[in-house]
């Protein structure tokens, strides 16, 4: 088994280097671009390459773009350059399944799906009930042209560090248990994480665990003890939701389950889903957990610690970052934002895209290149 360093997610520790990365300007005060000659991916080549080498950094506009969905779903999956069948016999036989918890960044959303996206693969969707109209109208307009991926069918508005946030991931994995895809992992994620591994590369590691969970965890540290010593009570405004802690104290777990701490970010069997959707055990520990600050840190880590951290002044991946994310085992990183640093987002999927069809050993569609 992993390591708790090796886990699923990776987190920065490095916060000051990820969050200062600037775009350097030119001495005129006037950003460089690339030339634009040959083609966009291969001027993305080379600046990810600058970058990956520690050399000076270049202002950045999108160049992998996806296309607004105009016309046919043939069209904008060959324009927008999604796989459309699997690349090898070992990923059809081994269909993953995906909880995608999204908000807002309607883009950033959007080169996550593409980049995960496989055709033998299920995807459920869970779109925050306090979201923009314009992002919860953009989202199903997108999955429409997909068959194997859908809405969650109950949704919740969220508040970070709440039970709704491990409420939404419980909705779509519900959801997920009643597809006919016969998936063997599920994997959770939000609309800002990006996949450092192809699918195959996910799929070999999964297979590798024999049917064991990913949930990194440790026994409670100090400072995370009060999490589920005292009563918790979300607080849900329109501009503003948090979770507000009480002086009450909660009973102890039940069942005299241990708490662990870990990872919100799993990969859980299917196996394992079925235990945590009908044994009592877990169902108690999810009540229990109701008015816990982060429950999603602690539900899956102890439920598979049954016998038989990163907070949330959270820094997004820059350009500085390329070279530890492109070096790094985890399988995804989090979090990223397309406005903000698209470089780092593209050459991730760029080097991406060209393993992944490396690896296929399926003919491969012209439209699947970038």
């Amino acid at each position: 088994m992993p390591s708790p360093v090796r886990c699923l997610f990776a987190a920065s520790v490095s916060a000051a280097a990820a969050c200062v990365v600037l775009y350097v300007l030119s001495s005129a005060g006037e950003p460089r671009w690339p030339a634009r000659n040959a083609s966009d991916p291969l001027a993305l080549a080379r600046v990810c390459a600058s970058f990956a080498g520690g050399e000076s950094p270049f202002l950045w506009r999108s160049r992998l773009v996806t296309h607004e969905k105009r016309s046919s779903c043939r069209d904008y999956l060959a324009r927008s350059h999604y796989i459309t069948a699997p690349l090898s016999q070992e990923e059809l036989d081994f269909p993953l399944a995906y909880v995608m918890v999204i908000h807002h960044n309607f883009d950033t959303f959007v080169r996550l799906f593409r980049a995960v996206f496989m055709p033998q693969n299920v995807y459920c969707v869970h779109v925050d009930e306090k979201a923009p109209a314009e992002f919860k109208d953009a989202v199903p307009q997108l999955l429409r042209c997909f068959p194997n991926a859908f809405l969650a069918a109950r949704t919740e508005p969220v508040v970070y560090g709440g039970f709704s946030r491990l409420q939404a991931d419980l909705n779509c994995i519900r959801d997920l248990a009643a597809s006919e895809v016969r998936w063997k992992y599920a994997l959770n994620t939000c609309g800002q994480d990006f996949p450092l591994k192809t699918n195959r590369e996910i799929v070999r590691y999964l297979k590798g665990l024999k049917g064991k969970n990913l949930t990194p965890g440790v026994l409670p540290p100090a400072h995370a003890v009060a999490r589920t010593r005292f009563v918790h009570r979300e607080h849900l405004a329109r501009d503003l939701s948090y979770v507000v802690r009480t002086p009450a104290l909660k009973p102890p777990p039940p069942h005299n389950l241990t708490i662990y701490f870990g990872s919100a970010y799993v990969a859980l069997s299917r196996a394992f889903v079925d235990f945590v959707l009908r044994d009592p055990r877990a169902l108690d520990l999810l009540q229990w957990s109701r008015d816990t600050f982060s429950p999603d840190e602690h539900f899956w880590v102890t439920l598979n610690r049954i016998p038989g951290h990163y907070v949330h002044g959270i820094c997004i991946y820059g350009n500085g970052d390329l070279k530890w994310l492109i070096n790094s085992p985890s399988l995804f990183a989090n979090k990223f934002e397309l406005n903000t640093y698209p470089l780092t987002v593209e050459c991730l999927e760029l080097r991406l895209r060209e393993r992944t069809l490396n690896q296929s050993e399926t003919a491969i569609q012209p439209s699947w290149y970038f």
